[in-house]
């Protein structure tokens, strides 16, 4: 069963794959590596991916090579996320797995698709649903809030009659 690792920190510029390759070289042939770079500019958008053949294999290199110097700048290798349906592919799962502190918001960033589609759903139906329902009995507030809005209605109507 092979393991994906997700490598970070690495250097926004000109970074060929065999560079990165390179410096897992002594762990043989069984480490595949990939660069993800940008679409427009050709440039590695600092992050990649290992494929090692297992688990221990996994753990040994994440141990080894965590924190090592490529180009001035310490490597983080950490396992990466499975990815899961509706993701663009890699670019979302190293978001997610990038760091703990990013993990909600790439995730969010993912349903917010979602969300969006519902919200405006939603909308479209109370819209088609409001003009086919002209009573006002129709609307109702939450049952849990339903005392304090009676009240600020009557400390309103006093106010105005004031």
């Amino acid at each position: 069963m092979s393991v994906r690792l997700y490598i970070g920190n690495l250097p926004k510029e000109e970074v060929d794959r065999q560079e990165l390759q390179s410096v897992f070289a002594e762990e043989g042939d069984t480490v595949t590596t990939k660069l993800i770079k940008d679409r427009k500019t050709g440039k590695c958008r600092g992050f990649g991916f290992i494929t090692v053949n297992n688990d221990e294999q996994a753990d040994q290199i994440i141990e080894k090579y965590n924190g090592q110097m490529f180009k001035e700048l310490p490597i983080k290798i950490e396992k990466a996320l499975p990815r899961t349906k509706g993701e663009e592919g890699d670019e979302q799962t190293a978001k997610s797995s990038g760091n703990t502190a990013a993990t909600p918001t790439a995730k969010e960033g993912g349903s917010q698709k979602s969300k969006k589609k519902s919200r405006r759903g939603g909308a479209k139906e109370s819209s088609s649903s409001t003009p086919a329902n002209n009573d006002t009995d129709a609307i109702r507030p939450d049952p849990r809030w339903a005392s304090e809005l009676e009240k600020l209605k009557q400390m309103l109507a006093a106010q105005t009659s004031n």
